[in-house]
């Protein structure tokens, strides 16, 4: 259904989601970015759901101002990228320029963003292939395919068919922990579900993974709010 602000100071923005299985009107906040989505269930009007959603504006601000703001990418700030730390800066050329620890972005701002996103798609299919490879013959089995998403609830996934998806954001986590998502799910080539007999065969491919695990659920979030748009 689109975007809409809910009046005030400051002003809200809400992500409207029209669901016919809903049973009432629902706000959630993503802990990932901190996206307000009004959930809306059959017959209730979109003029309904904003009255609700205003009733509820200091619940939101209270939940929204616990969440770090985004952070726009950009020349002057330190970026990770495959575990270790580029400084970016501007460049006088057309094209992405990396040197040592430096990444040179050409300007304006907006065409640098978008060659840099371009470079670490490239980065993390490279990665997680070579992640994914490894583990699979460790395993002694094969994939079909490997697709690179910007993906909010999962990290990793893999199909009956043994197609593997990946979130490219895994290339600006730690390698240990990007290695343990491809491991985990390569290990879903065996066991299609998260039985004892999964995780031992996690633990066969990756090792201890707990720190990994941990590093996701603390930290993962925060490689969210990394933004490439204004």
């Amino acid at each position: 259904m689109g975007v809409r602000t809910l009046p005030g100071n400051p002003e809200i923005s809400l992500r409207l989601r029209k669901n016919p299985r809903a049973r009432r009107m629902t706000l959630r906040i993503s802990r990932l970015d901190g996206v307000v989505t009004l959930t809306i269930p059959r017959g209730v009007s979109e003029r309904e759901a904003m009255a609700f959603a205003a009733e509820k504006q200091d619940w939101v601000l209270g939940h929204l101002s616990k969440h770090a703001a985004p952070t726009l990418i950009g020349p002057g700030q330190t970026l990770n990228v495959g575990g270790q730390a580029f400084q970016l800066t501007e460049s006088a050329g057309k094209r992405l320029l990396i040197q040592g620890d430096q990444i040179a972005l050409p300007m304006p701002q907006e065409k640098g963003r978008v060659h840099l996103l371009a470079w670490l798609r490239e980065q993390a299919r490279a990665e997680l292939t070579r992640a994914s490879d490894h583990y699979a013959e460790k395993l002694g089995r094969s994939y079909a395919r490997i697709t690179l998403r910007d993906t909010r609830s999962r990290w990793g996934s893999c199909s009956s068919a043994g197609a593997l998806m990946y979130s490219w954001r895994l290339i600006l986590a730690p390698k240990a922990v990007l290695n343990y998502v491809a491991a985990h799910e390569v290990a879903h080539l065996q066991e299609m579900n998260h039985s004892p007999a999964f995780w031992k065969v996690v633990e066969q491919l990756y090792g201890p993974h707990k720190e990994a695990r941990r590093w996701l659920r603390h930290d993962g979030p925060s490689l969210h709010r990394i933004r490439f748009d204004a």
